[in-house]
Parts: structure tokens; sequence; C-alpha cells
């Protein structure tokens, strides 16, 4: 099988040094670069090339479900295995329907990754073992038509998540406007945008929905 272009995408520095050694063992994975975030990630990608994202979910300023919708958005050919300690099936299905190739949770990786990366680079989807079952049994009751395929309801746009996930940790709009070196101004034009299209009106519910979303 061809060389594999890796880029590592999680906010702990230690797991990505343990995971770059794990991977150099194999001869044909190369990491080629890593990123502590999404919004570092999504700079990555567009100045590195790649073939596979091994991607954590919880990381800060972008979250990984976001990221990977961008990432497919922009590279649909790119891999991405999601490596998480999430066990939630909700986490599963969202990663699932952005995109994702494969799911590993990171108490498995141990006995999995290697297993996961070959499947994923042979086109196939990889579902960790102990939440295949659950994924599967979503799979049927939607075919059966007792419910309904996940459709994402948000019509928000990458900056507009970004600005959203800012507000719900607390941070006023000169501090947003700081970090993403915009203007207040725009800041608060893009909360306006925000709670219109949410249909909410406070800022404690903007921070309620993203606290039910996973952006904190």
């Amino acid at each position: 099988m061809n060389s594999c272009r890796i880029i590592l995408a999680d906010d702990h520095a230690l797991l990505r040094q343990g995971l770059k050694r794990i991977l150099s063992e194999i001869p044909e994975l190369q990491v080629v670069g890593e990123a502590r975030d999404g919004l570092d990630l999504l700079q990555m990608v567009n100045a590195v090339s790649c073939d596979l994202i091994i991607i954590d979910i919880s990381m800060p300023n972008l979250r990984g479900i976001e990221a990977i919708h961008e990432i497919k958005m922009r590279c649909p050919d790119v891999k991405i295995l999601v490596l998480t300690m999430h066990k939630e099936g909700e986490y599963l299905r969202q990663a699932v329907s952005a995109g994702a190739d494969g799911y590993l949770l990171k108490e498995d990786a141990d006995v999995e990754l290697f297993s996961a990366i070959e499947k994923i680079r042979k086109g196939k989807i990889f579902i960790t073992q102990r939440l295949s079952e659950e994924l599967t049994d979503d799979w049927a009751r939607i075919k059966r038509g007792d419910v309904k395929p996940l459709t994402s309801q948000e019509k928000l746009t990458l900056r507009e998540k970004e600005v959203l996930k800012m507000i719900a940790e607390g941070k006023s709009s000169k501090e947003i406007a700081s970090a993403l070196f915009i203007s207040a101004r725009t800041i608060d034009h893009h909360r306006a945008n925000i709670m219109e299209k949410l249909q909410l009106k406070k800022t404690a519910d903007l921070v309620k929905y993203a606290i039910g979303k996973g952006y904190l």
C-alpha cells in the first residue's frame, strides 16, 4: 500500500507525541503535521498535503465536529478518523453526519488503531467495536422509517460557530474581536445574526443552546 501522510489534531501535546511514536512503527505512515485546535487544523490543511487526519472532538476554538465538516467541504478525498474519549452515541452520530470515515475510542486505540487506519485507507467506514452495534441499530431504524435521518438544523456559518462558542465561554465582544482579529462591531453583527437564525432573544439562551450542542 502507498505511503499515507497524516495530520494529528488534539489539544494534548503528550497524546500527539505518543501517537506519533506509535505511527512511526509503520514505515508507510508519516506524520506531516500536528494541530492543537480546530482553527489551527484548518490552516494546516490549506498548507500541508495529507491523506488522513486523526482528530479529537473536544478541542478549543473550533471543536472537531465543525472542523470535520469544513475539511470535507474543502478536501472531500481526505480521510478522517475521530479519536476520542466520548462514548455517547450522539457524538458518534454527529461525527459520521459531518463526514468522518472512522470513530475510535482512545481507550481502544492500543488494539484498534492500525486496523482502523487500514480499513479507512481502503475506503471503508470504521466504527470502534463497542459502539458499532449502536450505530447499526440507528441506521436500521432509519431504514424502517422509525426515525428520520439526522440532518443539520444549524444554518450558522463557520465564523458564527466560532463566535457562538466564545460567547458561551463568557467572553465579551471586545475579547472575541481580539481573538479573531476583527472589530467588536463585526462581532455584534455576528451575534445578532446568530440570534436571528436560531430564533433566540437572550445571551443566556445562546449559552444554553451552545451547551446543548456540545460546543463547550
